[in-house]
């Protein structure tokens, strides 16, 4: 038979990557913890962990352990929850990306407080190729973000016409570069913008590089240059530039929801159900 607790003790040493900091957050004595990992061992008849002194990785078992770990400990949390009336209890680290600050997911994310009152949500705004590498890195547990070009195509939450976006009336000249606003990298936006360009043969200039949407919308609405933006997420007070400007198609994003998937049960499950419930309120 698999322990539930030596399930959750393994769950939070691959989450953690570190038997000191599981011990740490379980309360326990990292002797416990290494002796729940054995005996989960000896029980599954397979290794879960490659350690040595430096690192704690996942073997493949270990790796396919994740999914039943997490799935056994999600049925008995909804199980207590169910037959005690427990209220929903835990962290979620969640990432979302710049776009979404000035939109409704504020309110999406405090309807979910207001329905989980025990859950402890800690929101990460940044672009989105940071929360990805933060996500593999096991600093993120969700994050609703624009897609990263190498990732698989499965689990868009919708697809978006990026277009370019100046202030009412912004004229550009053919003859001289094009005055682009963008993120700093690693943002996909700006990719996005510089390739369609090269494509062009279009010349540019970086005009203003800010981490912040306010920031771009700031010097957009300043007249200082043009900047790529979804369509759906303009920001107020921009508009979208007509195609007389003669400047190339940008392409399409896909905007996702993605989990680490040892992370996806309980709290982060559930907030996931909530946004990808939400998900046309957030882009219309």
């Amino acid at each position: 038979m698999l322990d539930p607790v030596w399930l959750k003790t393994f769950l939070t040493v691959a989450e953690t990557r570190s038997f000191t900091r599981a011990a740490q957050r379980l309360g326990l004595r990292q002797s416990t913890v290494s002796q729940h990992i054995r005996k989960l061992e000896q029980a599954s008849t397979q290794q879960l962990f490659v350690r040595d002194t430096h690192s704690v990785e996942l073997t493949s078992d270990g790796e396919a352990m994740l999914g039943f770990a997490g799935n056994v400990i999600d049925t008995i949390d909804r199980a207590m929850s169910y037959f005690t009336g427990t209220e929903l209890r835990g962290r979620v680290r969640f990432g979302a990306s710049e776009d979404f600050v000035v939109g409704p997911l504020p309110d999406i994310l405090g309807e979910f407080r207001r329905s989980h009152p025990q859950v402890d949500l800690e929101l990460t705004v940044a672009l989105s190729g940071i929360l990805h590498g933060q996500l593999r890195a096991g600093e993120l547990d969700l994050v609703l973000c624009k897609r990263l070009t190498d990732e698989d195509a499965a689990g868009a939450l919708w697809t978006d016409q990026l277009v370019w976006a100046g202030r009412d009336g912004i004229e550009l000249d053919a003859a001289y570069p094009v005055p682009l606003i963008a993120y700093p990298p690693p943002s996909i936006t700006r990719d996005h913008a510089l390739e369609a360009l090269r494509r062009s043969g279009r010349h540019w200039r970086i005009v203003c590089t800010s981490g912040s949407l306010n920031g771009l919308r700031a010097a957009a609405l300043a007249g200082l240059g043009v900047v790529v933006f979804a369509r759906s997420l303009i920001p107020p007070g921009l508009a979208e530039l007509p195609a007389g400007h003669g400047l190339p198609d940008p392409g399409e994003v896909e905007f996702v929801l993605t989990a680490r998937r040892s992370a996806l049960r309980g709290p982060t499950a559930a907030l996931s159900d909530a946004i990808q419930a939400a998900a046309e309120r957030l882009h219309t």
